[in-house]
């Protein structure tokens, strides 16, 4: 169990967009119609954690002012520093939730809040529970002890037991405005706007996929990537040596590899619009100086092409094929 790695300030204002769902959590708070369990359903990286802690503190807030946790209270000062007691976080180990995480909240819900006036427990990306996890849940989520709230993200509902999805009522999250995503990065990281206008098109309105695109530097090795392959002549020793390496650097990124392929075939995309002169939807804004050599490079057949071997390079690593040698091939075939 572990807090949500974020400082954004304590307040339904403070949260990018999400308006449908704050109206929603408002009107129930209004209402006092409070769900004994939500789903917060959406693309990853919009705020449905960041949401979910500030409508923990609202709830147990000493001095709320129109639903709006005070931010100077006790309850409040310890929900911005991810230290109250009755807050529990519940993330995947690994690649999914188990069921000993589920076993040990039930554990813990057993006993009254330390303090709260609602407890209240977030289990994030639960479309990675598996089953005997979930089944797990289904009375606690039917019956939650008293005080005692529980929130539940998701990516998508596709992975979800419909029993959950029952059990819960859903509020709906939506990608973020890319102007939005791209002004934010500009002014977080002081990034130059073409650069954080391709974060923002790549990452499809999720801010926290831009930001974890930033922080591993993957469109800088995919820069590289593109900048040797236009560069490099096939069949020439350089080539050998250079792609070899790249290969091999690419083959450490493990999971991130396939992000990497992806962000590859944007640019093939953009590429192919551009030869059609529709530039006008690229993702890559940044490598727009790019085009025209590799649209004189290369035809729109063999940009195609080059995208089918994208596609099977991605197949080949689903199949946990060695991935230095599917790297290798892929890109000795987009050269």
């Amino acid at each position: 169990m572990k807090p949500p790695q974020d400082n954004i300030p304590l307040c339904f204002a403070g949260i990018i967009g999400q308006d449908k769902a704050k109206k929603l959590l408002h009107r129930a708070v209004e209402q006092n119609r409070l769900a004994h369990a939500f789903l917060f359903k959406g693309p990853m990286g919009v705020g449905k954690k960041t949401l979910a802690r500030t409508f923990a503190a609202a709830l147990n807030c000493q001095n709320p002012e129109n639903h709006e946790p005070c931010g100077h209270c006790p309850s409040c000062r310890k929900f911005h520093s991810n230290n109250h007691p009755d807050f529990i976080v519940i993330e995947p180990e690994g690649a999914a939730i188990k069921i000993n995480q589920v076993r040990e909240l039930k554990k813990t819900l057993a006993f009254p809040p330390f303090e709260a006036t609602i407890r209240v427990a977030l289990l994030c990306d639960i479309h990675t529970m598996r089953r005997e996890a979930a089944n797990s849940l289904l009375k606690t989520l039917e019956e939650p002890p008293a005080q005692t709230m529980i929130i539940l993200t998701a990516d998508e509902a596709g992975g979800i037991l419909p029993t959950i999805l029952s059990r819960c009522q859903t509020v709906p999250f939506f990608p973020l405005p890319q102007a939005e995503v791209s002004k934010i990065l500009t002014q977080e990281a002081g990034l130059e706007p073409e650069l954080a206008a391709t974060l923002a098109a790549m990452a499809e309105g999720s801010l926290g996929r831009a930001r974890l695109l930033l922080a591993k530097d993957l469109l800088g090795f995919r820069k590289e990537i593109i900048g040797n392959l236009l560069r490099l002549e096939p069949n020439t020793p350089a080539a050998i040596q250079t792609l070899t390496e790249l290969a091999e650097t690419a083959a450490k990124l493990k999971e991130d590899l396939g992000e990497l392929l992806e962000l590859l075939s944007t640019w093939l995309h953009d590429l192919l619009l551009f030869s059609h002169g529709t530039a006008g939807s690229i993702i890559n804004h940044d490598l727009s100086p790019t085009f025209p050599t590799a649209c004189r490079r290369w035809s729109s057949q063999q940009l195609s092409k080059r995208l089918q071997l994208l596609d099977m390079a991605r197949k080949q690593l689903a199949r946990n094929c060695n991935p230095t040698a599917v790297c290798e091939v892929l890109f000795f075939g987009l050269l």
